[in-house]
């Protein structure tokens, strides 16, 4: 299994470094302005790619630290509420034995 997923990230790489061979031509970006930058196509399509993945991280980072906070806060209320019920079992908990 080990070989396997090594062999697919080869052929992963390999298929990303022949179409990064095969797109070297220059491309002209036209800015505002009248500004343009001209950068080989994978440069403009890597750039591209890196400045999706930094702004969905960006969007989505505000509701990961609230879900981890809301876990956190659950998960101190039931720690607190496993210690108090340790005290007197529920009819429904399995351990009794009936």
């Amino acid at each position: 299994m080990k070989y396997l997923m090594w062999l697919l990230n080869a052929a992963i790489f390999f298929v990303l470094f022949a179409f990064a061979l095969n797109n070297q031509e220059p491309v002209t970006l036209r800015l505002f302005f009248g500004a343009s930058w001209q950068a080989p196509l994978v440069l403009v399509l890597l750039m591209v790619l890196v400045l999706g993945v930094f702004l969905g991280v960006a969007v989505m980072l505000p509701l990961w630290l609230r879900a981890k906070k809301a876990r956190r806060q659950h998960a101190t209320a039931s720690t607190a509420f496993d210690t108090d019920s340790t005290l007197m079992p529920s009819q429904n908990d399995p351990r009794h034995g009936l």
